[in-house]
């Protein structure tokens, strides 16, 4: 299909932009960490402390994807032991709000998706 003929419906098709929020949001402990750092500059220890359940490694792996991708800053200080705190950067902050609706989802439908998913445990082939 040509771009003439392309509808609104098709805007999360393909190759379009939008897919690079949901592409970016996809990690287990993508949101959970972003959700962790609205409080400003936090340090990676006291990141753990409050996700819980969070292994060092995989945050750390977590906080290096989401620098990488400009949604969070890391800030070293010159002092003994070096201290490292990370905060979110604007479009990080931005995150927030999809993030929070997403758990207001959650709350809301979390008992009906998960009755589906026991229904459909014995039948697990698809």
């Amino acid at each position: 299909m040509d771009d003439a003929m392309r509808t609104t419906d098709d805007v999360f098709l393909a190759d379009c932009q939008a897919r690079l929020g949901f592409d970016l949001l996809s990690g287990t402990w993508t949101s959970v960490v972003l959700y962790a750092l609205r409080d400003g500059p936090t340090r990676p220890g006291e990141l753990r402390d409050r996700i819980g359940g969070i292994s060092h490694k995989v945050l750390t792996e977590t906080l290096r994807r989401l620098e990488r991708n400009g949604l969070v800053a890391r800030r070293r200080y010159a002092e003994a032991p070096p201290r490292v705190e990370y905060e979110l950067t604007e479009p990080g902050r931005g995150l927030l709000e999809p993030i929070t609706a997403l758990g207001r989802w959650s709350a809301r439908h979390a008992d009906e998706v998960l009755a589906a998913q026991r229904r459909a445990a014995p039948d697990d082939d698809w």
